[in-house]
């Protein structure tokens, strides 16, 4: 791991907003990338999970890159999710989005397809070497069906020059020992998931691709950098604290909640995309519980 991480501790996986219609509501994504870098965000990963990029069509993604570009005047890194499930069409579309002077890009497992290890590693090796700039490999199980092996990872973080880092959305420990062990000396792996952060982190990880930090910025990037800095009384303090919500965030799909939850907090993050739909009253209610919970916490331990 290097000692300067690269993309710094805290990735914010930005939400996308769209209005009554539907439509993309560019200057919302613009102030929502700059209220998030102000709060503490180091790097901005825009089209991932979080951001709905199913529905996203290309046109709209190069739109939403360009905002974000734009509205930051490129002072922190901007990491676009250029990965689909077709190979070709991936890189096609990343050799597009370089054009638009992107910091980074994230690749997804190839979803639905079920492609073998093999499968997965020229697919993950062909986006990368169509591009200059550096890559992020997404592992997430969960969604895409298979899992990219350990063995798989370390052969593309070896092979290939521009493979620099991982998001690991998933929990398996042995895996992630495994990558850690035998990764190259400036790779880097960050955390898919908020709850996991501080457990990668004792491992040797370097940090979060978050969603909590929509809500509590500056609070997870105390915590990432505490635990970094050797502090870790105060990043178990935080991590106590701040958990409870990132499971809250959790109660149904994700973006729905984060959503909501910066709808109650004051900023209007507009409607979900179909098949996603609105959180319920009672989730909205059980969300506002939590959140009113951990912000008096936060505030007694001294909210920043």
């Amino acid at each position: 791991m290097s000692i300067e991480p690269r993309f710094g501790r805290l990735i914010t996986a930005m939400i996308t907003p769209f209005d009554e219609s539907g439509a993309l509501m560019l200057d919302s994504a613009g102030e929502l990338a700059v209220r998030l870098v102000e709060q503490g965000t180091d790097a901005l990963l825009v089209n991932g999970t979080t951001g709905e990029s199913p529905t996203l069509d290309r046109s709209e993604r190069i739109a939403l890159f360009h905002e974000v570009l734009c509205a930051t005047e490129r002072k922190v890194p901007v990491i676009a999710n250029v990965g689909d499930n077709c190979t070709h069409d991936s890189v096609a579309f990343a050799r597009k989005v370089e054009s638009l002077g992107v910091h980074a890009m994230m690749v997804v497992t190839p979803y639905y397809n079920k492609p073998p290890q093999e499968g997965l590693y020229r697919h993950f090796r062909a986006v990368a070497q169509a591009v200059d700039v550096p890559v992020i490999l997404y592992n997430i199980p969960t969604r895409c069906v298979v899992n990219v092996d350990a063995a798989t990872i370390l052969r593309l973080a070896h092979d290939v020059e521009n493979i620099v880092a991982l998001k690991q959305a998933t929990d398996d420990l042995e895996q992630l020992r495994a990558i850690i062990a035998d990764m190259p000396d400036d790779f880097e792996v960050f955390s898919g998931d908020d709850a996991f952060t501080l457990p990668l982190m004792r491992e040797g990880g370097t940090g979060v691709v978050s969603i909590l930090s929509h809500l509590c910025g500056p609070q997870v990037r105390e915590m990432v950098t505490a635990f970094a800095a050797g502090d870790i009384e105060t990043a178990e303090r935080l991590e106590k604290v701040l958990m409870p919500l990132a499971h809250a965030l959790f109660e149904t799909t994700n973006p729905i909640l984060v959503k909501k939850g910066l709808e109650l907090i004051g900023f209007p993050a507009g409607n979900l995309r179909l098949p996603l739909v609105e959180a319920t009253d009672e989730q909205t209610a059980r969300l506002k519980a939590q959140m009113d919970e951990t912000f008096a916490q936060l505030d007694a331990v001294g909210r920043k």
